[in-house]
């Protein structure tokens, strides 16, 4: 994967400390300099200096995605810092209510669509200047929650269907400018959120986490759960030329838990 990103540019927003990282570390891996966005400026600092490690530039730029003026700073600091932009990752994402749809909070619903849908949809267009000048690629992290439809994940579902359906259409309407508009669609990822999760699981019931693994490793075809690099590996491609012919189409990366 050494040169698969032999010198591009990409934006990555929502650097955490799973997915958010993993996509960072792959792409300088890959051979990219980062732009990295997100409101923790510790965790920003933090992933910055791995990605420097590694021999890549980088440079971490606080934002909310929310904020329309953050927003517009990140992708004028992109540009200064780095005089181009190759990818953008839409990664930064806010779970709504989880609740049924007959009793979930409105409100909330339209904060996760602000965030989940909106908020993409202004960072992108902020960078279709630059990413048309470089024929350039977007790639949205989606969710598994799209294949299937259980109780209390209606308002996640709803936002992310709409997220798809937004990125489908950009790739129709940006094709022509020589932007390509993918999504990745990870299932669980095994990083820090999920084993809390599966921790207090575990002790909820009397068994141990790695109970609570093994039965949900055990409904995927490979029967264990994708890692943040394997699920960044996968977006990896989707920004590089091996990529070039692909656009408006959603890869899930879930080990085979959904067909699709």
């Amino acid at each position: 994967m050494a040169d698969l990103l032999k010198d591009k540019v990409v934006v990555v927003s929502g650097v955490g400390p799973g997915l958010g990282r993993g996509l960072a570390v792959q792409c300088a891996k890959a051979g990219a300099d980062v732009v990295l966005a997100a409101r923790n400026e510790q965790r920003l600092a933090e992933v910055a200096k791995e990605v420097e490690d590694i021999g890549r530039r980088a440079i971490a730029v606080p934002t909310d995605i929310n904020d329309s003026a953050a927003c517009e700073r990140l992708a004028e600091t992109a540009h200064e810092a780095f005089g181009r932009v190759d990818g953008l990752i839409n990664n930064a994402f806010a779970t709504p209510p989880l609740k049924d749809l007959t009793k979930v909070d409105l409100d909330g619903v339209r904060a996760g669509f602000e965030t989940n849908v909106l908020a993409a949809l202004h960072l992108t267009r902020l960078f279709v200047p630059a990413l048309e000048e470089h024929g350039g690629s977007v790639v949205m992290i989606n969710s598994a929650v799209l294949r299937h439809s259980r109780r209390t994940f209606g308002a996640y579902k709803m936002a992310k269907a709409a997220l798809l359906a937004m990125a489908q259409n950009l790739a129709t309407e940006l094709g022509p400018r020589g932007i390509r508009v993918n999504t990745i669609a990870p299932g669980y990822i095994w990083a820090d959120n999920l084993q809390w999760y599966f921790n207090h699981l575990a002790k909820k019931r009397g068994v141990t986490a790695q109970d609570i693994y093994d039965e949900n490793a055990a409904t995927t075809d490979l029967r264990k759960l994708p890692e943040p690099d394997e699920v960044a590996d996968a977006v990896v491609f989707m920004l590089s030329p091996l990529a070039r012919a692909v656009t408006g189409q959603c890869l899930d990366v879930n080990s085979g838990e959904w067909h699709h």
